[in-house]
């Protein structure tokens, strides 16, 4: 079992009340805790407008602070939840993760998904294609990031993105390429596009890359998930065991559920400076109803029903991270051993 964490940066509203000038010390703080203690790796997300509303408040770019916690760590893993395909050209991104994977010494994993968040696409004139388009795109530009991490060069004539020759030297460090995380449950096409580029699908050149998957939603949705992702590897020819299955967890914990509730409250404050009364409580219910909120005892007992399931790779999102390690310190000596 391994564990990610992930490192405030403002997209959930996370470093309210700190200065900006102050923000990156408050980042690097979290990365450097994580990369000293038992985390297998940290995570930021990929948007440029806040959730559960876009304000005004800070959120800092995920590939920008992918090179610095490659500069400013030694162990940890560097990861995001996830990458949106149609935000950066494909050839311009797996040259920017290779190197930064250069940066980190061959820490660097992909997560990439086709994106969901409309009105960040629109404000940055993405426009909004439907559902299917994004999908295809994210199906062509990991094709054209393999081929790049693989050969050193892409070409692709493809009906969203064409690249003739692309360079992306030099190669990532890493022996078999850039992880790939493929995030999304979407049981026609995103499960589908997982179990294509797991290990086993044959590529041009002699690298395998391991494929992960990131799902959410209650132990009965991972395990339908899960049977069917095993079908497409069936249907595919790969190898369903060499897919990773991992979870995001929002996680509150404390001693006592008093703490648990004080943490709780401070999320809702906050959430209250920007929406409705009736929006706070819709966007407080992912709290309420995560697995991972509660006493240690409750927290470890939530997740290990995921892991009885299969699911080997556990992110966690504490969101007093940036002002308050409590939490995750708790998390680190009572959670973590407990589930490995």
């Amino acid at each position: 079992m391994k564990f990610g964490l992930f490192v405030p940066q403002g997209w959930r509203l996370d470093l309210v009340d700190i200065k900006p000038a102050e923000h990156w010390a408050t980042m690097l703080k979290v990365a450097q805790h994580a990369d000293a203690g038992p985390w297998e790796s940290i995570w930021v997300y990929d948007h440029f407008h806040t959730t559960p509303v876009p304000t005004e408040e800070a959120t800092h770019e995920a590939w920008t602070l992918m090179a610095a916690f490659g500069a400013a760590t030694q162990r940890v893993r560097l990861g995001q939840m996830c990458t949106c395909m149609a935000y950066r050209n494909p050839a311009y991104l797996a040259k920017v993760a290779a190197t930064a994977d250069v940066v980190s010494g061959g820490r660097v994993e992909m997560g990439i998904g086709a994106g969901w968040y409309e009105h960040e696409w629109r404000a940055y004139g993405f426009g909004f294609p439907r559902a299917g388009v994004r999908l295809a795109m994210l199906d062509e530009g990991v094709d054209i990031m393999r081929q790049a991490w693989t050969n050193g060069v892409a070409t692709l004539a493809g009906e969203h993105y064409q690249v003739d020759g692309a360079i992306c030297r030099p190669l990532p460090l890493q022996e078999d390429g850039i992880p790939l995380w493929i995030a999304g449950g979407g049981e026609k096409v995103t499960l589908r596009i997982a179990a294509k580029h797991a290990r086993g699908t044959q590529y041009t050149g002699s690298r395998s890359f391991t494929a992960y998957t990131n799902f959410s939603g209650t132990p009965e949705v991972f395990k339908h998930k899960s049977e069917v992702l095993a079908q497409h590897c069936r249907d595919l020819g790969t190898d369903y065991d060499s897919i990773t299955r991992s979870m995001n967890f929002n996680v509150v914990i404390g001693t006592t559920q008093a703490e648990v509730d004080s943490k709780l409250a401070r999320v809702e404050e906050i959430y209250g400076r920007f929406m409705r009364p009736d929006v706070v409580a819709e966007k407080m219910q992912p709290y309420r109803d995560s697995p991972a909120v509660g006493t240690p005892e409750q927290v470890a007992d939530g997740i290990r029903r995921f892991q009885d399931l299969g699911m080997r790779y556990a992110i966690g999102y504490f969101p007093e991270a940036a002002h308050d390690l409590s939490g995750v310190e708790l998390f680190e000596r009572e959670v973590i051993p407990a589930l490995s």
